[in-house]
């Protein structure tokens, strides 16, 4: 589990404090919740959402337990290390929207003709209860060959999970190489 500690500051000279004692700042918030503002150790953190095995994780602060999801984060610009990043508190029997990722599976037949999977949207905004959110979305490119695209309504979303994306946003196809 990973463990945080609440922020007394929340201003500029606190934060830049915690991180160059190597802390995450984090937001966690939640349908009904007071937000806190908390921090986490950030090589504790990465390791912990690298190795999740679905989308909520569990993590404690001040002794206070919660399974939490990450929405957004911000990232440095040119270092690529991580500033900040959005914890919603994952409610069971709560209906709010997720970020789950999209899979690709199979060898698609546009590769063997000298082509390429283009995922154009990693993540896809749906809408569901915790416990019905799948870890990842997979989609078959076995029979896609080049010039082929799967929009979002040519997807199967299990029961009780809905897309909120437009139904004619591309999310992944196959492009002829260069």
């Amino acid at each position: 589990m990973l463990e945080g500690i609440v922020r007394e500051s929340i201003g500029k000279k606190g934060t830049k404090a915690l991180r160059r004692d190597g802390y995450l700042i984090a937001n966690i918030y939640g349908k009904g919740l007071e937000n806190i503002n908390a921090a986490f150790k950030e090589n504790e953190y990465i390791r912990t959402v690298r190795n999740k095995d679905t989308l909520a994780f569990p993590v404690s602060i001040n002794g206070n337990e919660m399974n939490v999801v990450v929405q957004s984060y911000e990232s440095h610009p040119v270092t690529g290390k991580l500033l900040h990043v959005d914890l919603m508190v994952a409610q069971p029997g709560v209906v709010t929207h997720y970020m789950v990722p999209v899979e690709p599976v199979g060898e698609a037949i546009g590769v063997k003709n000298k082509g390429l999977v283009n995922v154009s949207k990693r993540r896809l905004r749906v809408k569901a209860k915790i416990e019905d959110l799948p870890k990842t979305i997979v989609i078959d490119v076995t029979d896609m060959d080049v010039g082929d695209a799967k929009l979002i309504r040519d997807i199967d979303a299990s029961e009780n999970v809905k897309f909120t994306d437009a139904d004619r946003v591309a999310v992944l196809s196959i492009i002829k190489a260069k």
